[in-house]
């Protein structure tokens, strides 16, 4: 089961969160920090999977397959796309779910960038929404995602959120290049 799904940008601004189990807020935070701080310090060459850090990591007597346990992350130009999940869920098929995940982004916003994702945010939940119901996986298939946030109005027209950024003073300059790095 997936616990949360994370997208922060390099400099640790949170653009993403949903967490999918019942969390203070103030433990979210120090979450947050803690995931980011992790995995912002790993090398490029790094894996991509980690243990889960001391504040949600279980005690050793526990060995329940519903205590989250695992990091697995894909960082793309300046975005980090991070999932904490159950020791039941495969870190090769969550990295995979990142792989739909921003795929889907990146045809729904046409070349997809950070700012897509800060004034397209409906569109970014109904993509999660229509993949993950209640922390499981419930679509991969990247055409039935597309066609089902599509369906359900959540995009936002790439003239729209031009709009929006120009009204902003925000342009799209080299520090917010799509996230495939074109």
């Amino acid at each position: 089961m997936i616990s949360a799904v994370l997208v922060f940008n390099n400099n640790g601004q949170p653009r993403m969160t949903k967490f999918y189990e019942n969390l203070e807020t103030s433990t979210q935070q120090t979450l947050l920090k803690q995931i980011f701080d992790l995995v912002a310090a790993r090398p490029a060459s790094a894996c991509n999977f980690l243990p889960l850090p001391p504040l949600l990591a279980p005690n050793g007597n526990e060995a329940s397959p519903d205590v989250p346990t695992q990091i697995v992350y894909r960082h793309f130009a300046t975005l980090y796309f991070i999932l904490i999940s159950t020791s039941t869920e495969s870190p090769l098929a969550l990295i995979d779910f990142i792989q739909v995940f921003v795929e889907a982004l990146d045809r729904l916003f046409e070349n997809v960038c950070e700012l897509d994702l800060i004034f397209g945010f409906e569109t970014l939940h109904a993509v999660l929404s229509e993949m993950i119901v209640g922390g499981v996986v419930v679509e991969t298939s990247l055409d039935k995602i597309i066609e089902g946030v599509r369906a359900s109005g959540a995009v936002q027209s790439r003239r729209k959120a031009v709009n929006a950024r120009d009204a902003g003073s925000l342009s799209r300059g080299s520090a917010f290049a799509g996230i495939w790095g074109r």
